[in-house]
């Protein structure tokens, strides 16, 4: 038992000190908000509100970084989603390349948001309407029509 007890306190204070450890990687310190250049262009207020509660964590530069975005190894996982999930498409920078081609597939396939987003915030889960709601209005601000993948204000590549 004592043995037991003493292997159990050297995997709590080895946790710790990897733990301890892990806070000095820089990677995950930069939470930034740059400044909005161009909101998307929502053509319902329904459809802004869906996309505020349950995108623009990742999709904008309105990411309100929570606590645990503060701690290694979470702050690593955050961060790396925030700056992917602006790579791909940015709410905020709406006509900068802005590309909605395989948005609507995305959502209907439920792949967003994506599950470790939703098991900590359970109110960005999208249901059968706000999903019908979104993917129309993106396929409505979605200017080249016809699925030709160029958002407002398209440009090329």
């Amino acid at each position: 038992m004592a043995s037991r007890r003493r292997w159990l306190l050297r995997i709590l204070l080895w946790s710790l000190a990897a733990l301890a450890v892990m806070q000095v990687v820089p990677y995950g310190w930069k939470r930034t908000n740059p400044p909005v250049t161009a909101d998307a262009p929502w053509p319902t207020p329904a459809a802004a509100r869906i996309a505020r509660q349950s995108c623009y964590e990742c999709h904008s530069n309105e990411t309100t970084w929570p606590v645990y975005s503060k701690v290694a190894p979470m702050s690593w996982l955050v961060r790396h989603d925030v700056d992917g999930g602006r790579d791909k498409l940015n709410f905020s920078t709406w006509g900068d390349h802005t590309d909605l081609h395989d948005v609507s597939d995305v959502i209907r396939g439920g792949s967003m948001p994506p599950l470790q987003y939703t098991l900590i915030h359970p109110a960005a889960k999208l249901t059968a309407e706000e999903k019908r709601v979104f993917i129309a209005a993106i396929q409505a601000m979605d200017q080249g029509g016809g699925g030709s993948g160029r958002g407002r204000g398209g440009g090329g590549d």
